[in-house]
């Protein structure tokens, strides 16, 4: 099995490395009827969320296999260094869907069993680089394909409402500038412990800051990268509030959960017992949460897409999340060791 992310290397060795293919981009990728995704034309609506592709060197490569809304990973208003490795170890999870689960040495032999846990810190360049390096991903795209951009707020301890709004906003502006179609701004991450990780907790802090970012950005395109909810009304309040201002959400930004070696050590170390899980473990919660979701919007009359993520590795997984009510789906996780499926994807569904 290929792993086009080094899970032994630092962030920064696979930052400057770029994506390891085994193989070259598949010269035969289905040429798929032209579709719309937010007014914009697309070949499909099938992409890669906010997490692999680090810099443009990792939108190209994966451009080039078929996926065609590409999502450049979370930047920041300045520099902000990955945490220690490990990053990102594969893990089993006994079959439970909730409780710690455990790292292994050697992921599944079948893929689409395989299930994972990160800890990054949302690392970010500095915005001269990112910004540059955006303006070369978005120059690396073909027809029918799109760049969104992920980016979040470095607030201190302490600090404002306001300030963090505008941090948000001050990203989302260079975003644009360096020639994003859409900006996700990231009000969730299960693996940091300052409060920019949990926004979307809080919807009337959700929607301040989304109207402020409405405010400065006009009426350009803009989504919200959100978590997981285990209440539906805390969900329903929070996409009423946002509502107004945003154009969409993402979800889900993978599910907290202990990350533990067998004898019970962390992982991570012990600030970060819990991380973000990822793949075949939170497929189902992830469907359910679209679902009640989709069902919000119409009973509601939202006017917000639905972009899907989580523990998509099938066609069927894709299957599950159209079927809910996305209007787009997102892989996470599994483009590292399945760069192909979209490709595959878009043979036997040309309609996504």
């Amino acid at each position: 099995m290929i792993r086009t992310y080094d899970i032994t290397a630092t962030y920064r060795e696979n930052y400057d490395r770029g994506p390891c293919f085994d193989d070259a981009p598949p010269i035969d990728v289905p040429d798929t009827p032209p579709k719309e995704f937010l007014g914009l034309p697309v070949r499909s609506r099938i992409g890669i969320a906010a997490g692999l592709l680090l810099n443009s060197k990792w939108v190209a490569g994966y451009a080039e296999r078929g996926f065609d809304i590409l999502t450049y990973k979370t930047v920041r208003s300045g520099f902000r260094p990955c945490y220690d490795p490990p990053n990102w170890v594969f893990v089993d999870d006994g079959g439970r869907d909730e409780g710690p689960v455990y790292a292994v040495d050697q992921p599944d032999s079948d893929p689409t069993k395989i299930s994972s846990a990160v800890c990054f810190g949302m690392p970010s360049m500095a915005p001269q680089e990112w910004r540059n390096d955006v303006s070369t991903a978005k120059s690396s795209l073909r027809d029918g394909q799109i760049l969104i951009v992920s980016v979040v707020a470095t607030p201190e301890a302490g600090a404002s409402r306001e300030s963090v709004a505008e941090d948000f906003s001050q990203c989302a502006e260079w975003a644009f500038a360096a020639g994003a179609d859409i900006v996700e701004a990231n009000f969730s991450c299960p693996n940091v412990c300052t409060p920019e990780g949990t926004i979307y907790q809080d919807a009337k802090l959700s929607r301040f800051i989304a109207k402020q970012i409405r405010s400065r950005i006009g009426r350009r395109r803009l989504l919200l990268k959100i978590g997981h909810f285990s209440a539906r009304s805390a969900q329903q309040e929070f996409l009423l509030a946002v509502n107004e201002f945003v154009d969409g959400v993402t979800l889900v930004n993978g599910v907290s959960r202990p990350v533990l070696h067998r004898d019970g050590r962390p992982v991570f170390g012990d600030d970060y017992v819990q991380a973000g899980v990822l793949g075949r473990s939170i497929h189902e919660p992830c469907v359910a949460n679209v679902r009640e979701a989709a069902l919000i919007r119409e009973e509601h009359d939202l006017e917000l897409v639905i972009l899907a993520v989580g523990g998509v590795s099938a066609c069927s997984d894709m299957q599950d999340f159209y079927q809910a009510g996305a209007d787009a789906v997102m892989l996470g996780s599994s483009p590292m060791y399945l760069p192909q499926l979209a490709s595959e994807a878009k043979g036997l569904h040309p309609e996504w």
